[in-house]
């Protein structure tokens, strides 16, 4: 059976996890997905961080995604969002080979990983069966399956508070991503939705990632319009940069004019 796969972000919680397994001496590997909008020094620092891994003979694998996000916006033909997640589905998920996986989840990160277990398997619909077995056995016998299958998840540090993570994090981690010192709390792709009005911000330290979005979204209406979809224009409805949203029955696109967005409706 293949040892332990780390999934690794360049974020504080990937580092506290990925010191730990270095000082247990468990085997392991640590894999990144490159996803094609981290900022620049996160992804400076993932690749320190692997040099240092290499040299003490730990594998360590950058995976480059098939489409970038700039791509996968047209593609998909709607802006990402917090209720249509797909480019975490595609740009992260999907990488991950089937393999034993550790990742660097904590419950203190939001409610909704409140519900998350130090070990569980793989997957929404295999995670929700054992949460509603009661028979101790039964709940035995599929993670013994999700095991053999390796197709489960280890989260180690899932019940650590803010407070212990970032006193590790600046005591015992060796190289930390400079992001932290840019006033960054949380480190993640430029533009997430999740990020709520910490976009702003990243919008103003890293400019070129407004613009490739500007871009894409005027791809994707270009792509849109090829379709033959009608087009409504609501000259009323303004939001500022980045404030993209997208329903389920009346898909919201962005048709962005320098820092502002002007928001059409199509109709099938």
């Amino acid at each position: 059976m293949a040892c332990l796969l780390c999934v690794y972000s360049g974020g504080k919680d990937s580092d506290v996890m990925l010191e730990l397994f270095r000082r247990s001496g468990v085997p392991f590997e640590v894999v990144n997905s490159h996803t094609t909008v981290d900022a620049p020094p996160t992804v400076y620092h993932i690749r320190e961080r692997f040099k240092f891994l290499e040299a003490e003979c730990i594998k360590a694998t950058i995976h480059k995604p098939m489409l970038s996000m700039w791509r996968l916006i047209v593609a998909k033909k709607m802006p990402p969002c917090r209720m249509q997640r797909y480019c975490c589905e595609i740009l992260k998920e999907n990488s991950i080979p089937k393999r034993f996986v550790s990742t660097g989840v904590r419950w203190a990160e939001s409610n909704k990983r409140k519900n998350r277990t130090e070990i569980e398997p793989k997957g929404k619909k295999e995670a929700e069966k054992v949460m509603l077995l009661n028979d101790n056995d039964r709940k035995r016998a599929l993670t013994e399956r999700c095991i053999r299958n390796a197709d489960m998840i280890l989260n180690p540090i899932l019940d650590w508070p803010d407070c212990e993570i970032w006193d590790y994090y600046w005591s015992e981690c060796p190289i930390h991503n400079p992001m932290y010192k840019m006033g960054y709390y949380r480190v993640g792709c430029v533009g997430c939705p999740e990020a709520g009005k910490g976009r702003w911000k990243e919008f103003a330290d890293f400019p070129k990632y407004k613009g490739a979005y500007i871009r894409a979204f005027g791809r994707m209406l270009n792509a849109i319009y090829a379709e033959g979809k009608k087009q409504n224009g609501n000259p009323d409805m303004t939001y500022s940069f980045g404030g993209w949203r997208t329903q389920i029955l009346r898909a919201r696109y962005l048709l962005t004019i320098g820092w502002r967005v002007k928001t059409y409706e199509f109709y099938r």
